[in-house]
């Protein structure tokens, strides 16, 4: 019945017409009637009429009831199923629902109805067969982004991808440990990158190098080169230098978009020279730029190492040379008296030991210089011993009673040449002294921090120095397989040292190998490639369009802006009576989703005492902030990861004071925007009782991990505000300034600290 209610009114309202106009025309022909008729005459005719009346009235309502009944026929034949079927049709049209319409009125509309029936089957075929098409172009899509995100992260190079506002849209794990290890200070925690997506580039590249080389590229565009490429140089903050390649990514271009590249390549110069953003080129010619980065700091150094040593054989033998020939030539006067004699005479002589003390030392440094040029590997030393003892027991048939070593040491070595060489030392304590059993050590050197010793040790058996010496400078074999190098040579070509030791009092024996260690940097880069998920969330292809720039902040919608998360741990409520942060956490959010691998995370030295009715709460002890970087440390990094994005926190006034107390003494203002999502959450749900953010979690169905840790909270809060962004966006919320206006007008903005 309720779908009738349309028509049923049309019909009410066209009787109740109907009926009104009917007595109005019978009212107004009697009353024509009685002003032609004469007094007398009008009795005469009430007389005649008023006995029947009511069988007027009663004819009357009979004529409107056939009428009536004619209307309602016309209307169930003619109106009611066209107004039925437009109702029925637009449901089929603005909805998924998908049904047959049933034929029913006049001929006209059942006919109408197939043919609507007909059109709705063939819109559902063409869906189904537009949703298969997609469903395998997603599938193909995705499988392509796998493929990708599977060879970025196993590149040895670091590789980032930028649109041409210098926003970073894709990097691997190499890009992202390099930055970290070359941009920051060693003592913040791990976490503290200036890279992530949506990032741009500038933090770390000059402006200018990077628009100077987008430059060169688009000239050779212009000159259809087909594979334009541009190179340059640069130092980092830590001293480091950077060889960066940079090659195009290419988007569609219109046949006549070619001559626009001349024009744009002025713009982009000038807005590199003001500091402005690359964006003047073409955007049907350029999409973005890839960078493609080597750190050759070891490459120069070696380079002019190798400068170094033949300049001083030329110019410090050059003067030798000349100070011994002009003494041979006085020597070979006849009459040259003795005393002269002897004189030149020690003239050669120390010229000639001072030229071969030279010669001896470029020697060394010439072999140091070809030892660093050995193709040298990084290897976790417990993947060594791993490796080794596995070797020894499948090839030898040695029982390896025990591997003993430091799980965070990392070796710079040939691994081949020295399990050769461990394999050859085993067989001839096999083979010689009968042993069976050997283990492995390895731990750092007491000779310096940039060595390490690995013993092979065996029991029983006691080597004499003429036999170690032998078997030091005999060439490796093991079984059937030679090799041409000795133990002598694989220690020298490593710069290390081999000798035997031996302990009395247990009844054992090594041989010991003094190895070189990886760098820090080079240990850093190995572990995080050992232990750090590289694929997930490195990747958002939707950051290729370009950012609306030329608007004010407060006019981009928020879908198009970058946003850090971030929370503080604190020694107190009180920011301007001394307590200080003890631990920042933030993550960031980009399109609506949140980035878990992009995270800051870093204990604060406060400086002060940790109240102890405080730790409770937050969990953090005294010892865990003895030895972290102060406030004035750890802000700028802080400052640099949040740089380009509004900053999001709940309760953010809390959190800003304390960042605002420190501007005077670390020079570094936070003049982003910044959201409350307790202030959002008001917005949305103003019934609400509670805004705290365990009370919005839990509307919202957050799993709250890690509560009361700077990064737990950050976490928690990300996870309420990429929920919020829809809801904001029903209330016709959808810019920063009109999130910010909302915000200003919710009770709890007035709260200040």
């Amino acid at each position: 019945m309720a779908r009738h209610q349309p028509t049923d009114k049309r019909l009410v309202w066209l009787l109740a017409v109907a009926a009104l106009v009917s007595i109005v025309w019978l009212l107004f022909t009697l009353w024509l009637i009685a002003a032609t008729l004469t007094p007398p005459d009008r009795a005469t005719v009430w007389s005649l009429v008023g006995p029947s009346l009511l069988l007027v009235c009663a004819t009357w309502g009979a004529g409107m009831g056939v009428i009536a009944w004619g209307l309602k026929r016309w209307f169930g034949h003619w109106v009611t199923p066209s107004v039925q079927l437009a109702e029925e049709a637009q449901v089929l049209l603005r909805t998924d629902v998908v049904r047959e319409l049933r034929p029913k009125g006049n001929v006209e509309t059942k006919e109408l109805t197939k043919l609507f029936n007909q059109l709705v089957a063939q819109r559902e075929e063409l869906r189904h067969q537009m949703q298969d098409k997609v469903r395998a172009a997603a599938r193909d899509i995705e499988q392509e982004k796998s493929r990708l995100a599977a060879l970025m992260s196993e590149l040895t190079q670091s590789v980032v991808v930028c649109n041409l506002d210098g926003r970073i849209l894709l990097y691997n794990n190499r890009a992202r440990m390099q930055f970290r290890a070359l941009s920051q200070s060693p003592r913040l925690a791990d976490g503290a990158e200036l890279i992530g997506l949506g990032r741009t580039i500038y933090t770390v590249f000059d402006r200018k190098l990077v628009a100077h080389a987008l430059e060169s590229v688009q000239q050779r565009l212009q000159r259809g080169v087909a594979q334009p490429t541009a190179q340059f140089v640069t130092s980092t903050r830590a001293g480091q230098l950077l060889r960066v390649q940079m090659t195009p990514v290419r988007s569609v271009a219109e046949p006549d978009a070619a001559p626009a590249l001349g024009a744009a390549l002025e713009p982009a110069a000038a807005a590199a020279a003001a500091d402005g953003p690359v964006t003047q080129a073409p955007p049907l010619q350029l999409a973005g730029f890839v960078l493609m980065l080597d750190n050759i700091t070891r490459e120069f150094e070696a380079e002019a190492q190798r400068e170094r040593l033949v300049l001083g054989l030329t110019e410090g033998s050059r003067a030798a040379l000349a100070n011994m020939r002009a003494a041979i030539e006085m020597l070979d006067y006849p009459d040259l008296e003795p005393a002269l004699r002897e004189r030149f005479l020690a003239v050669v002589r120390d010229e000639v030991q001072a030229l071969s003390e030279r010669v001896q030392r470029s020697s060394s440094e010439a072999a140091e210089v070809f030892q660093s040029r050995w193709p040298l590997e990084d290897m976790l030393g417990t993947d060594l011993l791993s490796a080794a003892g596995r070797r020894i027991e499948e090839t030898l048939g040695l029982a390896l009673n025990q591997s003993e070593a430091d799980p965070n040491l990392w070796l710079r070595i040939e691994s081949f040449s020295i399990l050769q060489a461990l394999l050859f030392l085993s067989a001839r304590l096999r083979d010689e002294f009968a042993i069976r059993h050997v283990s492995l050590r390895l731990r750092p050197s007491g000779q310096g921090a940039d060595k390490a010793e690995l013993d092979l040790i065996w029991s029983g058996a006691t080597l004499s120095t003429e036999t170690v010496m032998n078997w030091e400078i005999d060439p490796m074999r093991i079984g059937t397989e030679a090799s041409a190098l000795t133990v002598r040579e694989v220690v020298d070509r490593h710069g290390g040292a081999f000798w035997l030791e031996r302990d009395r009092a247990s009844n054992q024996a090594w041989f010991r190998f003094l190895l070189p260690t990886a760098t820090a940097q080079e240990q850093l880069d190995n572990a995080t490639f050992v232990h750090h998920p590289s694929r997930p969330e490195y990747y958002d292809f939707d950051l290729f369009r370009v950012s609306p720039r030329s608007q004010a902040l407060d006019e981009v919608p928020l879908a198009d802006l970058s946003f850090t998360v971030f929370d503080t741990e604190t020694t107190g409520l009180n920011p301007a009576e001394g307590d200080e942060i003890i631990q920042i956490g933030a993550v960031r959010v980009l399109n609506g989703k949140l980035l878990k691998q992009e995270v800051f995370d870093q204990l604060v030295d406060p400086k002060r005492e940790i109240p102890p009715e405080s730790i409770p709460i937050h969990g953090i002890t005294p010892d865990m902030v003895q030895g972290q970087p102060g406030i004035l440390e750890v802000l700028p990094a802080l400052h640099a990861f949040a740089a380009d994005t509004v900053l999001v926190a709940h309760n953010a006034a809390f959190d800003m004071r304390f960042l605002q107390l420190k501007e005077q003494k670390t020079g570094l203002v936070f003049e982003q925007p910044v959201l409350d999502t307790l202030l959002l959450s008001a917005v949305v749900h103003p019934g609400q009782d509670s805004h705290r953010l365990e009370a919005i979690a839990e509307r919202f169905n957050v799993t709250v991990i890690g509560r009361h840790t700077a990064l737990g909270d950050a976490m928690v809060t990300a996870e309420v505000f990429v929920r919020l962004l829809p809801l904001l966006a029903e209330k016709g919320i959808h810019t920063l300034g009109q999130a910010r206006a909302a915000a200003q007008r919710t009770y709890f903005a007035r709260i200040q600290y």
